[in-house]
């Protein structure tokens, strides 16, 4: 097997995906020792948890390149292409790396294949990719990694970072990570190593107990969010923070919403810890320059101005809830949402969740073109339960309703996966809105 173009490399990744989630390490180690351990070859920095993770891999990737560092993240999912996933100061994978790394790893893939463990992942093969991009064809001073699922079993878990980082954790994925919050948070907990410090934002007691447990069961200290570091809204993306190190005050943040308050702390006290124990430097110029011009597509994104379109990537309870957070501090007439959700997740609680808490929102319920997404059939039966209006055909919705909208702003959220295919029509068709 020979890729010569992208499109055959993607072809042959995105192809693994019938496989599905086979969670475990075993795979994932036999195809790096094949490699030659790339994951051993670079310094990093591990995130796991339910919600935040991406945006806390931004403030951090932010803060670093003002710094001057060379910064490579591996994030899923994209929201415009494939490439978003392997980054290397916010730039992403060429084509032709792509092609070069799938060239060296299919055949390695089809040799794991016909072992006892069977064929690698498509997540596993695009987690080979990341760590070999940064070992061989790329130097970076820092690499900053997104679990995938989980943690423990997760296919990110082979390597052994500076620091890990555990953001928030509510009840996401259970047929995979277990039906409670602590078991969950065993599952993510995972990624914490002996003798590495970790720091997290949690706030649920029974959360906080699991990790300090597995962090102390390991020697690893253990740093938290409203204990060690916290930090209070001055006002809409605006915060102080405080520390044993000291306070910083007037804080901008490049990305809104006020759960970003607590993403960026522990982006913050993450980074003030690895300072101090001179694995970094870092300024309060760079630190704050890092937090002001953050920027993560589909978060809390402003599409477009006249009318207001905003895009929300939230995509389970906990997700919703901190959009929730936003929206009552809207001030507009009426909030018209579209949304759209995955049938896996729990679209019920969230729809509900939106109804009982935004007193002037106006819900408009959607699919898209997704394996997992909704039917047109459950569009229609899950509107008429919690008396939605049914949308057949989102970019109709958007043709019809934005010259309508005035002064009302429209937010667009339910799942990162129809987020990513709005944001590329939206980007093509603003002009024409």
């Amino acid at each position: 097997m020979h890729f010569h173009t992208y499109e055959e490399a993607l072809n042959w990744i995105h192809g693994t995906l019938r496989l599905g989630i086979k969670p475990g390490l075993k795979r994932m180690e036999l195809l790096l020792e094949k490699l030659d351990h790339p994951e051993k070859k670079n310094r990093f920095i591990h995130i796991a948890g339910t919600n935040g993770k991406g945006s806390t891999l931004t403030f951090l990737s932010s803060i670093l390149q003002e710094e001057g560092y060379r910064v490579g993240t591996f994030t899923s999912p994209y929201i415009e292409t494939f490439n978003e996933r392997i980054t290397i100061n916010s730039l992403p994978i060429s084509d032709a790396d792509i092609v070069q790394l799938a060239n060296r790893i299919a055949p390695i893939a089809e040799e794991i294949a016909k072992s006892e463990f069977g064929p690698p992942s498509e997540f596993e093969i695009i987690t080979a990719m990341m760590f070999l991009y940064f070992a061989e064809f790329e130097v970076i001073d820092f690499g900053i990694i997104e679990v995938g699922l989980g943690g423990r079993l997760d296919s990110t878990n082979v390597l052994t970072p500076i620091l890990s980082v555990i953001t928030t954790i509510g009840l996401d994925h259970m047929e995979f990570l277990g039906n409670t919050i602590e078991e969950i948070a065993f599952e993510k907990g995972g990624i914490i190593k002996p003798g590495i410090p970790v720091v997290t934002g949690v706030l649920q007691d029974s959360v906080i107990k699991t990790l300090a447990e597995l962090a102390s069961s390991r020697h690893s200290p253990f740093y938290l969010y409203k204990k060690d570091f916290s930090s209070e809204k001055i006002r809409n993306e605006l915060l102080n923070y405080h520390d044993t190190l000291g306070e910083l005050k007037e804080l901008q943040l490049g990305l809104a919403g006020d759960h970003q308050i607590q993403n960026a702390s522990v982006a913050i006290f993450a980074l003030r810890f690895l300072h101090a124990e001179k694995w970094i430097r870092l300024s309060e110029e760079g630190l704050r320059k890092g937090l002001a011009n953050a920027f993560w597509p589909g978060r809390m994104e402003k599409m477009t101005e006249n009318p207001t379109i905003i895009l929300d990537g939230a995509h389970n309870p906990e997700g919703i809830r901190a959009l929730i957070q936003t929206l009552q501090q809207v001030n507009s007439e009426k909030i018209i949402l579209l949304f759209s959700a995955l049938l896996d997740k729990k679209y019920d609680e969230m729809i509900q969740e939106i109804q009982a808490n935004v007193k002037n929102v106006e819900i408009y319920l959607t699919t898209f073109d997704f394996p997992r997404a909704m039917a047109k059939t459950d569009v229609i039966e899950v509107a008429k339960k919690h008396h939605l209006t049914p949308i057949l055909s989102w970019k109709e919705f958007l043709k019809q309703t934005s010259s309508k909208l005035g002064k009302n702003p429209l937010y667009i959220t339910g799942s990162l996966y129809f987020i990513s295919e709005v944001r590329k029509y939206l980007l093509e068709k603003t002009s024409t809105l």
